[in-house]
Formats: C-alpha cells, sequence, structure tokens
C-alpha cells in the first residue's frame, strides 16, 4: 500500500481514556466514513491493558489500523504492528503528540481524518527498550522524575504546558546517578559518567511535548540518537534548557552525544525508564533499533520519512 486511500479494510482503535480520546471518538469515526475510509470495525478502549489484545485481533484482518491516542496509545499498537503488513494511521488525541509531530502530521481533528483517508504510506523505525516498544524517547534520570510529577490532573489543567511546569518539579529533587554505555555496534568504547541528570536513547525526532532529540534526529534514519547530560552550575542548564526546542543543546559541553543501532544502559543502582512518557522498564536495559519496523500515514507534502520497505535490525 503506497497510499490510504487504497486500504481495503480499516479497523479504528481509539484510547476513550485519553485527553480527548472519549469525546472525539464517536465523531472520527464519523469524520473517518465521510471521507471514504472503509471502516470495518470501530473500538473505545476504556483500560489501557486491552490495547494490545485488541491490536492483536484487528491486525489478523484489517490492512489499515487507525488509532486516536497519546504517545504511549500510539507506541503500543506501533510494537504490535511492526513487522507485518498493517498500515497505521494516528488520530493525536494526547497532551504531547510528539509522534505525530514528527510526522508532520495536522493537530485537528477533521484534517488528521482527512490525513488518514487521503495521505501517503511511509515506514518508521521502530526502537526497543528491554522489548518495549519506543517512537520517540526512552531515557533514565531527570525524565522519569518528570513523569512522576507530571499527573493526569496538572495535564488536564495545563496542558502542554504541564510539561516545563513538572520538569520545574522534578529538577529541584532529582538525585544524580552513575552510569556505563556499552555499545554493540562496534562504533565506541564503553563511555562511564558520574553526576548524571540524564541519559536519553532517541528514536523519533521530538519528545516532552516539542523539544528536539538533535538537530539531525529522524524517524527513519535507522539509527538511536543517545545523549548523556552531566551536571553542571545552574547556568549551564539554563543554557542547555534554552537549546532544548531545536535539540542543539547536544553541542553543550556537558552534553555528550552519540549514535548508535544498539546499546546497553548500566546503571550502579536498579533505576526506572521512561519511554515515551510511561514507566515501563528499568535498567539494566538494552536499546536497539528496528529499521522501517511500521507503515504509517502521513500528509503527502510530509518529508519526515519515505517508502522504501526495507526492514532489518
Amino acid at each position: 500500500m503506497k497510499n490510504a486511500s487504497q486500504a481495503r479494510r480499516a479497523a479504528v482503535i481509539v484510547n476513550a481514556g485519553s485527553r480527548q480520546g472519549k469525546k472525539a471518538y464517536q465523531r472520527a469515526v464519523d469524520m473517518l466514513t465521510e471521507a471514504g475510509v472503509p471502516v470495518a470495525t470501530t473500538h473505545a478502549v476504556t483500560e489501557g491493558d486491552d490495547i494490545a489484545e485488541i491490536t492483536k485481533q484487528v491486525i489478523a484482518d484489517h490492512d489499515l489500523v487507525i488509532v486516536g491516542g497519546g504517545d504511549g496509545t500510539v507506541g503500543c499498537v506501533a510494537g504490535v504492528a511492526a513487522g507485518t503488513d498493517v498500515t497505521l494511521a494516528i488520530l493525536p488525541l494526547g497532551t504531547a503528540n510528539d509522534f505525530a509531530r514528527t510526522l508532520e502530521l495536522p493537530r485537528g481533528l477533521r484534517a488528521a481524518c482527512g490525513t488518514a483517508a487521503h495521505g501517503k504510506v511511509v515506514d518508521v523505525d521502530l526502537g526497543r527498550a528491554n522489548g518495549r516498544p519506543c517512537l520517540n524517547v526512552a531515557s533514565v534520570g531527570l525524565s522519569v522524575s518528570v513523569t512522576e510529577a507530571l499527573t493526569p490532573r496538572l495535564k488536564r489543567r495545563l496542558g502542554r504546558l504541564a510539561y516545563p511546569v513538572a520538569t520545574l518539579r522534578a529538577y529541584r529533587r532529582h538525585i544524580p546517578f552513575r552510569a556505563r554505555l556499552e555499545f554493540h555496534d562496534g562504533i565506541s568504547d564503553p563511555l562511564e559518567f558520574e553526576d548524571l541528570l540524564q541519559v536519553a536513547v532517541g528514536n523519533g525526532r521530538h519528545y516532552g511535548g516539542g523539544n528536539t532529540v538533535a538537530p539531525s534526529a529522524g524517524i527513519d534514519d535507522h539509527a538511536l540518537d543517545v545523549y548523556a547530560i552531566v551536571r553542571g552550575s545552574i547556568r549551564d542548564q539554563v543554557k542547555i534548557a534554552r537549546r532544548l526546542k531545536d535539540g542543539r543543546f547536544v553541542e553543550h559541553d556537558r552534553v555528550h552525544h552519540v549514535t548508535t543501532r544498539a546499546m546497553t544502559l548500566v546503571t550502579d543502582e536498579v533505576l526506572p525508564v521512561n519511554v515515551d512518557g510511561e514507566i515501563a522498564t528499568e535498567t539494566p536495559c538494552r536499546f536497539e533499533i528496528e529499521r522501517n519496523a511500521v507503515h504509517v500515514v502521513v500528509p503527502q507534502a510530509a518529508t519526515s520519512a519515505s517508502l522504501d520497505g526495507l526492514r532489518a535490525r
């Protein structure tokens, strides 16, 4: 399938527990049908644990799965669909919607439904963190504290502004840590760091409500962008924070940036790992890339990825 209009049978899966999912579910189904999408089955999911099981059921007899929700929901569906011939279309119904931003998807529901109906199909890479699917970024350290501070109530009250507020709260109580980065593709000897604020492993381009992993990061570049931030002065941290949006923070001398296809992160103490905004696993953690793992619908004019169909680890 090169274009969404070639789909023969589509399933709609919406996380009705997401920020906008409950009120958007029926509207989305109606808009998709009006746009000519061959909607065969629809699923409003209220329990996160049900999303993977429903996805397994629908990919057996649908060639297009339209998923509505935040990055966690989309990542779960993508993890199940990876390596199959099923194509995904995304309705961005979460708070951050970083995967949608990476793919240059429109934010409005009607426009997103239009893309699902008439967009082009591209291949995107999928990261794995101890086997868990990762579309955007997996990380250890400060981001975990941010996730813990980013309560559902705060997101409902502030929307995307909840991210900087949660970051400030987390920074005040963060405890630095030590880590060892072991690379499995021969690009570098192991790296060891002390007094770390964060280690992050990026598959896509955007994370954290619009921050950029690195200036050259992409969703189909077949590489993981890894960065480690060493604690410095307040002035250092302010300079780094100011450059998060465009990814130029990786140029700061307190930030160490490398690209790899596979890496293991080892910490002195077992630490939780944040995967696309959710605590999903812990260290030691192996990160790897699945090249061209998922087919995704994007706007016809999007340039974030292409269709070449060559899948490999």
